[in-house]
C-alpha cells in the first residue's frame, strides 16, 4: 500500500520531534508570547511599543551556510542552532534594535526526532542568551530532494528600536574610535573555503597549539553580541557585524562615503584557527581578511571611552585613499588594515 510514509515523509516522527523540542522552546517564552506551543502561527503582544515615541521595527533573515557540514561530519547538532541565532540577531542589534522574537526553518532529508531536538535546543539556547522569544518555526522533511543526513537551517528575527536611537552611518565622524568585540573563532562564515583547505585532514586531530580538536574548533558557536551592544547602545554611533565579506567590506558599509576607517592589525587578537588555515591554505593575508573575521567579531564606533580594546580610528578620506574592499552592499565609506598581526 502506498502512503505518505512510504514516500519518505514520516509525520509520526515529525510529531515526536515537536514534542521533544517543546520544553526548550517554551524556555524562551516571556509574558508577551500569547497562546500555547503548537499553533499555526506564533503570537506576540507588541502592546509595550506604546511606550516608544517613534518605534521602528527591524528584521533580519539568515542561515549558517556550509558550517552545517562540519556538524554533520562530527554528528554534533546541539550548537549549530546557536550559530543560527547569532547570525540573525547580530545583524539586528547593530541597528540598536532590541530583538523581540525569532522564527526558524529546518529542511531535512529524513526526520530523526533526537537530531531535530538537538538542533532546536541550540536555537532555544541562543534565544535565551539574547532574551529573544522563539515563537514559531517549521520542520520540513524533503525525501528525494535531500539525502537522509542532510539538513539546512534558516531563521528570521524581528526587533524594535526608538527612531532617534537608531545606530547608522550618519552619526559617524572623523576622530571616532573603533573598538573590538572579539570573535569566538570563525563564527559562521567562509566554511566553503575552510572545507576545501581541510578536505584531507582528520577532524579528530588537534593541530599544534590547538586546545581542542580541529573539528571541535571549527564547530565553536558564533558569539551573540546582543546584550553587550544594547548595554553600550547610548554611547555608540555605529556598529559593524563582521560577517560574510570580511573586515574591510563590513566596516566600510557602516561609515559615510567621505570617511575612511583605519584598522591596526597589531591590536586584533588573532586566534590559532586563522593562522592554521592561512598556512594550510597558503592564503594571502588580504584574502583571509576578505573572508574571515580574523578575531574581530564586531566593530563598535564611537567618540567615547568604552571598556573595550581600540583597534582603529575614523578619518576623513583623502583623494588617494585606498580601500581593501568595497563596502558590502555597495554603499558606504572605505576601510584599510595596517601593520601586521602580533601573534
Amino acid at each position: 500500500m502506498t502512503d505518505y510514509k512510504s514516500a519518505g515523509v514520516d509525520t509520526e516522527a515529525g510529531e515526536k520531534a515537536v514534542q521533544l523540542m517543546k520544553a526548550s522552546i517554551k524556555k524562551t517564552f516571556n509574558k508577551n508570547v500569547l497562546g500555547d506551543f503548537g499553533g499555526f502561527a506564533g503570537l506576540y503582544d507588541i502592546f509595550e511599543i506604546k511606550n516608544y515615541k517613534h518605534p521602528i521595527l527591524t528584521s533580519s533573515t539568515d542561515g549558517v551556510g556550509t558550517k552545517i557540514k562540519i556538524a554533520q561530519s562530527l554528528d554534533i547538532h546541539n550548537t549549530i542552532g546557536i550559530d543560527l541565532v547569532a547570525m540573525v540577531l547580530n545583524d539586528l542589534v547593530v541597528t540598536g534594535s532590541k530583538p523581540v522574537f525569532l522564527t526558524d526553518y529546518i529542511a531535512i532529508g529524513k526526520i530523526i526526532p533526537e537530531k531535530i531536538q538537538a538542533i532546536v535546543e541550540g536555537i532555544a539556547k541562543g534565544c535565551e542568551e539574547a532574551e529573544c522569544a522563539l515563537i514559531g518555526g517549521e520542520t520540513a522533511e524533503h525525501p528525494g530532494v535531500m539525502e537522509g543526513n542532510d539538513y539546512d537551517l534558516a531563521a528570521a528575527g524581528v526587533g524594535v528600536v526608538e527612531k532617534e536611537e537608531l545606530l547608522n552611518s550618519e552619526k559617524v565622524k572623523p576622530g571616532d574610535f573603533i573598538y573590538a568585540l572579539p570573535s569566538s573563532g570563525l563564527h559562521s562564515n567562509g566554511y566553503s573555503l575552510v572545507r576545501k583547505i581541510i578536505q584531507n585532514k582528520k577532524l579528530s586531530q588537534s593541530p599544534q597549539n590547538f586546545t581542542k580538536s580541529l573539528g571541535e574548533t571549527l564547530l565553536t558557536p558564533t558569539n551573540i553580541y546582543v546584550k553587550q551592544i544594547l548595554e553600550l547602545k547610548n554611547k555608540l554611533h555605529a556598529v559593524s557585524n563582521i560577517t560574510g565579506g570580511g573586515i574591510a567590506a563590513n566596516i566600510a558599509r557602516v561609515i559615510p562615503q567621505h570617511l575612511h576607517a583605519e584598522i591596526n592589525r597589531e591590536q586584533i587578537q588573532l586566534q590559532e584557527i586563522f593562522k592554521y588555515l592561512q598556512h594550510e591554505g597558503n592564503l594571502e593575508t588580504l584574502e583571509m581578511e576578505k573572508t574571515f573575521n580574523m578575531g574581530l567579531g564586531a566593530a563598535l564606533i564611537t567618540d567615547q571611552d568604552l571598556p573595550l580594546h581600540v583597534v582603529g580610528t575614523i578619518k576623513t578620506k583623502e583623494a588617494n585613499t585606498a580601500s581593501d574592499s568595497a563596502p558590502k552592499g555597495g554603499s558606504g565609506g572605505s576601510c584599510s588594515l595596517m601593520g601586521i598581526y602580533k601573534n
